[in-house]
């Protein structure tokens, strides 16, 4: 079809002001149609009509932060927004579309009882259904537990149903110093500590709570002293694609990595189920892999870390200074990580990117995201309070 230059002047004279009008009712929504879309974004599903009234009068009193605390009182915002927003980060594909796991709902139940979210990579916690909630009891060895929970359709924004425990008491092989949040729980385990080398863990630790995949953190710079043997320092021959490519990523994820030198994910009696495996003081045999392929390299002979990203150009990541860059264990190196900047801005990010349905874009949202980062850390890393705020700065957009 031909439109003429007069009719498609119109046709888009329309569409702009359709836009208008749109951008209009959305810029000068009342406290009603805000908080029935602050409502709609925490929890998933419309308010009752007695919600809907009180945080409308909240919201027209000053009180947008009360007003989203009330909608996340819905138990959808721990059962649906909660658990689909966690889901992906303890898969390798990133899906949503997998079965509930001691990870994901360790994340829900961190969020419900607002636990101080940097925890989230070294506390020796872990949920679990309660015995009313579910018949088929908690296993190491297989997922079962959560699978029933789901089927059921359990409410876990119920404290009785959804209860906390300690990983060192329900997994023999681990003390309170072996725990380092949901990086030693079983559904993590089998995402990331399964064959491999266990880098892994540290690259999905980073892209999942820190927003940052290895590419961000490319360092030519980067001290090589810990590169395992199994990179080769001249691939095909050309040692300038180690020093220009390889040792970028791989001097401080090596460094890193030690953190899990004692951790697998594997069947320990035969047709018993795959589980997270901790020998202590024995390095796993992943670690000494292809040693002839550089044996001049670093050999791994016990679980101590050293964090090369603290200087340089990555020093922006904004490192606790009280941690000093080095440790021993999964627990410290969960520290280093969750007590930077850089995590802070990324739960931001994410509860942005969940609450907003958009990534923060332009000059606004970023300041935005800078600013609950800081409420955050000021009010004990509460993730509900990192959603509330998310949820009224982007209420009448």
């Amino acid at each position: 079809m031909h439109l003429s230059r007069n009719k498609l002047i119109n046709v888009c004279s329309a569409f702009i002001f359709t836009l208008g009008i749109v951008s209009a009712s959305v810029s000068f929504a009342g406290p009603r149609e805000q908080a029935k879309r602050m409502h709609d974004r925490l929890a998933g599903v419309p308010p009752t009509e007695a919600v809907l009234s009180s945080m409308a009068t909240m919201i027209q009193n000053g009180d947008a932060i009360g007003a989203a605390m009330q909608a996340m009182d819905n138990p959808s915002f721990i059962n649906t927004t909660i658990k689909d927003w966690a889901t992906p980060w303890f898969n390798r594909d990133q899906s949503v579309y997998r079965d509930l796991n001691d990870s994901t709902a360790t994340v829900m139940g961190f969020v419900r009882d607002d636990v101080p979210f940097d925890q989230i990579l070294y506390a020796d916690r872990v949920y679990i259904g309660s015995a009313a909630a579910t018949n088929e009891p908690y296993s190491v060895n297989d997922n079962e537990h959560y699978e029933d929970l789901q089927n059921d359709r359990v409410d876990f924004s119920d404290p009785a149903i959804l209860v906390s425990s300690t990983q060192s008491a329900l997994n023999p092989q681990l003390g309170a110093g072996q725990t380092a949040g949901v990086m030693t729980t079983r559904g993590f385990a089998e995402a990331y500590l399964i064959a491999g080398t266990n880098r892994a863990a540290v690259r999905f630790a980073t892209l999942n709570f820190m927003c940052m995949d290895m590419e961000a953190f490319r360092d030519k710079a980067a001290y090589p002293n810990r590169v395992r043997q199994d990179v080769d320092r001249s691939p095909g021959g050309d040692s300038k694609i180690f020093m220009n490519d390889c040792l970028t990523c791989h001097a401080g994820l090596d460094g890193l990595a030690g953190a899990f030198a004692y951790y697998d994910f594997a069947e320990i009696v035969e047709d018993d189920g795959e589980q997270l495996v901790y020998t202590a003081g024995q390095v796993q045999p992943k670690y000494l892999r292809d040693a002839g392929v550089f044996r001049l390299g670093f050999e791994t002979q016990d679980d101590s870390w050293a964090n090369y990203w603290r200087s340089g150009q990555n020093s922006w990541v904004g490192w606790n200074a009280a941690g000093g860059g080095i440790g021993s264990g999964a627990k410290s190196m969960g520290m280093e990580l969750s007590q930077t900047r850089q995590f802070s801005e990324c739960q931001v990010t994410k509860a942005f990117e969940k609450v907003c349905h958009r990534s923060p874009n332009g000059a606004a949202d970023v300041a935005a995201v800078q600013n609950i980062a800081t409420i955050f850390e000021a009010n004990n890393r509460s993730m509900k309070r990192v959603f509330a705020e998310t949820a009224a700065y982007c209420m009448g957009q």
